[in-house]
């Protein structure tokens, strides 16, 4: 079987979105991106700012509620139904629960060959990256930039702290089966 499914899993502004371009370009077959900040931009304003969806603390902090718990279940088994009918798929994801937020994604993509890349960068390097964006609330970067491994299994490890995002795009690609 071949690699069906690339999930990256990393802290904010650690380089995924970046990866996910440049294997894009890199790999000789077409990709889909499914990223989980295009999923919190879809989901309406109400759920962007309450305790029942999505909210970010001035301090970087991340909080998520029973409706964007369910709704982000209904897109996970989408992408795995993406991936069923036969697109290969990269998914960009942050796992704030560290394997907790593993164990979904391979519930739902279970049967298919998937490669699972853990995107690594140096607090002091992420947050300058957050600074540098002006999109993220300050503190984010740092908050995630261990937390969001602590548990995970991967197959691979990236390091974007050094290492610009085509590098890392194929190391991942020469891992590809």
């Amino acid at each position: 079987m071949t690699t069906q499914v690339i999930v990256l899993n990393g802290g904010s502004s650690s380089g995924k979105s970046g990866i996910v371009r440049c294997l894009q370009a890199e790999l000789p077959d077409p990709w889909l991106a499914a990223a989980i900040d295009a999923f919190v931009d879809a989901l309406p304003a109400s759920l962007r700012t309450s305790d029942a969806g999505i909210e970010f603390a001035e301090d970087g902090g991340v909080s998520v509620g029973p409706e964007f718990r369910k709704l982000e279940a209904a897109w996970r088994e989408g992408v795995g139904a993406m991936v069923r009918a036969g697109a290969r798929v990269i998914v960009d994801d942050v796992f704030l629960g560290g394997p907790a937020s593993q164990e979904p994604w391979r519930r739902t993509l279970a049967g298919l060959d998937v490669l699972w890349v853990g995107v690594r960068c140096a607090s002091a390097v992420a947050e300058a990256r957050e600074t540098a964006r002006g999109d993220r609330p300050r503190g984010m970067a740092a908050a995630q930039a261990e937390t969001v491994h602590r548990g995970v299994v991967y197959d691979l490890e990236v390091d974007t702290t050094h290492a610009e995002s085509l590098a890392c795009a194929r190391t991942i690609a020469a891992h590809l089966t």
